[in-house]
């Protein structure tokens, strides 16, 4: 009984060691989750009034008549590539399992779906189940920032006008607050333009030198701007994930200690009373 005793004891400081670490944790993924929460939220309305402006640029284009630029211009068939976010590490619960089962359902509906990968988790999980990716980016780590996206617009762009694929989509995990984090699936290219119906006045606007020029920088802009918000929105949702599952990690080992606590004390007291009952017994032997 005695054994049982400090076998017992021995596995409550193990597990409140692990308990101290889910919990530093879980309060370093909290600092670095208001970190990242501050870009997420300035960036949103800059993406917003820019996806507009394009929008109605090419609407404006479509109603002239004026060629678009190749990067602007639709495409006939339906060859799709999808760029995928995960992160590089794990302890994050279930996020990046989520993120890849999605994936996995767009693959099933789209075989012919060419893959970028952005995230460890990503790259490791398609090596393993031999599917070929056009490019990977692993190691861009939790500080994402906006010469990153640049690159890995710059090589969509690249196979886009090399005529890889006609469209690009991307899937990722929108942050909405440290619990609720939502897989979203955007479309990148081609563009499209604005559905929204003149009401009343609408404003005329005028492009220089010409629509096309705007839209030859423009359209880069846009799409770097895409991938950056993107990422900065998988790198809060990751954080938040990651602090969820830590603090369900502490939560859980403090209530492992206690029932340890509690078997100790049994185990104890039953190791007290059978001490006790032998030297009664001893006694009684002596007495007789």
């Amino acid at each position: 009984m005695a054994q049982s005793v400090r076998d017992i004891k021995r596995r409550i400081q193990s597990v409140e060691n692990t308990q101290q670490i889910t919990k530093a944790m879980e309060m370093i993924a909290a600092a670095k989750l208001r970190k990242v929460q501050e870009q997420v939220l300035k960036g949103r309305p800059y993406l917003d009034r820019l996806s507009t402006s394009l929008s109605r640029i090419l609407s404006r284009a479509a109603k002239d008549g004026s060629e678009l630029p190749a990067i602007a211009a639709k495409k006939e068939g339906d060859r799709r590539c999808l760029i995928v976010i995960t992160s590089d590490r794990g302890l994050a619960g279930g996020y990046n399992a989520n993120i890849i089962r999605e994936a996995d359902n767009y693959l099933s509906d789209n075989p012919d779906t060419q893959l970028i990968l952005i995230g460890r988790k990503a790259r490791d999980y398609y090596r393993r189940t031999n599917h070929s990716f056009l490019a990977e980016y692993v190691g861009i780590g939790e500080r994402v920032g906006f010469r990153q996206a640049q690159e890995i617009g710059e090589t969509v762009q690249d196979f886009y006008l090399h005529d890889l694929f006609d469209r690009v989509d991307i899937l990722y995990t929108r942050f909405v607050n440290s619990a609720v984090h939502r897989i979203t699936l955007s479309q990148i290219l081609p563009l499209e333009e604005s559905q929204e119906e003149a009401n009343g006045l609408e404003a005329v606007f005028f492009y220089e030198p010409s629509i096309q020029s705007v839209l030859q920088a423009m359209v880069p802009l846009y799409i770097d701007t895409v991938l950056f918000q993107a990422m900065v929105e998988a790198s809060a949702s990751e954080q938040g994930a990651r602090m969820m599952a830590m603090k369900n990690a502490t939560d859980n080992a403090g209530e492992l200690i206690r029932e340890l606590n509690l078997s100790y004390n049994k185990a104890r007291q039953a190791s007290i009373t059978t001490e006790i009952a032998e030297i009664v017994g001893g006694a009684e032997a002596l007495k007789s």
